[in-house]
């Protein structure tokens, strides 16, 4: 198994005046490092508890654009990331020969990038796809000894394609790549093989699949919608 990052570290003091202050996820990367035990690693929990901060940092510290690409790719419609990754130091003990960082929010402009600068590769043709049938071509290009960071790629795909997905990160887990993926997919995160952090207003804690909120929410909706949506709507 390559792994290509071992941990994120927060070894300055983050000025009580930043909002970055006032995340328990990230002020907890502080006093407790967070570790990469395994070459597929979910960061999960509600929204605004630093998951999508944490990535994005993580991936411009990298040197990945900060809106989506690989470390070729340079473009920028509005600045929008945090200066989380001005305080956290990455333990690497590999450098990957290929990579890419996948915002879901900024997608579009990032095809826009890649139709304009490699026309001979693309052309229009991804524009023409919808959402969901540009990422999984994006990610059926991706190489081995990769390092693969994804925000939310479940908000393209259909169930069926979460599947396809599921199927792609496994092949690739086995050719030394690493995937590190921000996401609320109760689909997802059974992925063998992987490890769970979930981020909430206490800090980070490692859980099972089983133990997700959304994967329990949506298992428990599926069994009996009628039921919940009794209990909700009355």
């Amino acid at each position: 198994m390559r792994m290509f990052v071992n941990e994120i570290r927060i070894d300055t003091d983050i000025n009580t005046d930043s909002y970055l202050y006032h995340i328990p996820a990230i002020m907890s990367i502080k006093n407790n490092p967070l570790k990469f035990k395994s070459n597929i690693t979910f960061l999960v929990g509600e929204n605004g508890v630093g998951k999508s901060t944490l990535i994005e940092a993580l991936a411009v510290s990298l040197g990945f654009n900060a809106e989506g690409g690989d470390k070729n790719h340079n473009f920028s419609t509005k600045p929008t990331h945090s200066p989380l990754h001005e305080y956290i130091t990455v333990a690497r003990s590999a450098y990957p020969q290929n990579g890419f960082f996948l915002r879901a929010e900024s997608l579009y402009n990032e095809i826009t990038y890649m139709e304009e600068v490699d026309a001979n590769r693309y052309g229009h043709v991804l524009h023409r796809q919808s959402h969901g049938q540009t990422f999984m071509e994006i990610v059926s290009s991706f190489r081995n000894d990769g390092l693969y960071i994804f925000d939310e790629p479940e908000a393209a795909l259909s169930a069926s394609k979460v599947l396809e997905l599921m199927v792609r990160i496994n092949e690739l887990s086995k050719q030394n790549c690493q995937f590190i993926i921000a996401t609320h997919s109760p689909m997802l995160v059974t992925m063998p093989n992987s490890t769970i952090y979930k981020f909430d207003d206490v800090g980070i804690s490692e859980i099972n699949y089983d133990e997700y909120d959304n994967y329990t929410i949506t298992k428990l909706f599926l069994e009996c919608p009628q039921r919940m949506l009794k209990n909700m709507f009355d």
